[in-house]
C-alpha cells in the first residue's frame, strides 16, 4: 500500500471506532434517560424510548411491539402508580438508578447489547393516598439497542428483579415468591404479557444467573454460567 492508502486505512479505521463510542455515549444516555423517566413515573416518555417492535420482560411475561410497550407502562404502571397521570405523584417515590452498565455494539453500528443493574427504593408516604408501603429491589437487565435511521432506540428491555426487601424487615426475611410472575396472558387478562418466559424466573433467595451477551474480558472465553445451585431451598 502507498503511504496515502495507509493512512486512508488508518483514517478510516479511527472514524469508526470513534463512531462506536459516540454510539455507546448515546446509548448510555438513553439507558439513564430510562431510569430517570421513570424515577418520576413519566411512562409516555418511556414508551418513546422503544422501537415500534420492542419488547420488555418484566416479572416472568414479554410484554411485545409498542402495544405491549404502552400496556404495561402506561395502562398498568400509570394506572396504579400515579392514578393515570403522567408524572409524579405526591408522596410515590420510585428511584431507579441505572448502574455497572457494559455496552456492546455490532461492528456494523446496527445493534448493540446492554447489561446493566438497577437498585430501586420505591414506597407511598403514609400521608398519600392509598396503602402505605416501602421496599428496596435490585434487578439486573440484559437488553438490546437497534440504530433506526441514525437514532438508538430500546428494541428489548429485559429486566430481570432478583430481590425484595421491606424497608422494615431487609432482603433477609423476604417471604419466596414475594412478588409472583405472570400467568396469564393477554388478552385473558387485560393488562398481562403476550407470552410467559419459560421456564419462569424465581427470586431471592433464588440466586441464578443471568447469562452474559459477552465473553469474558480477559481471557476471551464464553462465560459459564451455572445455576445448579441457585435455586436450593424451592419447592415449586
Amino acid at each position: 500500500m502507498t503511504d496515502i492508502a495507509t493512512l486512508e486505512a488508518r483514517l478510516s479505521k479511527v472514524e469508526h471506532e470513534l463512531a462506536i463510542q459516540q454510539d455507546i455515549h448515546q446509548i448510555r444516555r438513553i439507558q439513564y434517560s430510562y431510569g430517570y423517566f421513570i424515577d418520576k413515573s413519566q411512562y409516555n416518555e418511556v414508551v418513546d424510548l422503544f422501537a415500534e417492535d420492542g419488547d420488555v420482560w418484566f416479572l416472568g411475561g414479554i410484554y411485545k411491539g409498542k402495544a405491549g410497550v404502552r400496556r404495561l407502562y402506561i395502562e398498568r404502571f400509570q394506572t396504579i402508580f400515579t392514578q393515570g397521570h403522567n408524572g409524579p405523584r405526591y408522596g410515590w417515590l420510585l428511584d431507579h438508578p441505572q448502574l455497572q452498565m457494559v455496552i456492546d455494539v455490532a461492528p456494523d453500528r446496527k445493534t448493540a447489547q446492554v447489561r446493566g443493574r438497577s437498585m430501586m427504593q420505591a414506597g407511598l408516604h403514609e400521608t398519600a393516598e392509598g396503602q402505605q408501603r416501602a421496599w428496596w429491589e435490585g434487578g439486573l437487565y440484559e437488553n438490546e439497542y437497534v440504530n433506526d435511521n441514525g437514532v438508538w432506540k430500546i428494541k428489548a428491555l429485559r429486566y430481570f428483579p432478583f430481590w425484595h426487601g421491606s424497608f422494615e424487615d431487609g432482603w433477609a426475611k423476604t417471604p419466596i415468591d414475594f412478588i409472583p410472575m405472570a400467568s396469564t396472558c393477554f388478552p385473558e387478562d387485560p393488562l398481562g404479557p403476550d407470552e410467559l418466559i419459560s421456564p419462569a424466573p424465581r427470586l431471592w433467595p433464588a440466586t441464578d444467573t443471568v447469562p452474559f451477551h459477552y465473553p469474558h474480558p480477559v481471557t476471551g472465553k464464553p462465560i459459564i454460567v451455572d445455576n445448579s445451585r441457585a435455586r436450593e431451598g424451592f419447592k415449586d
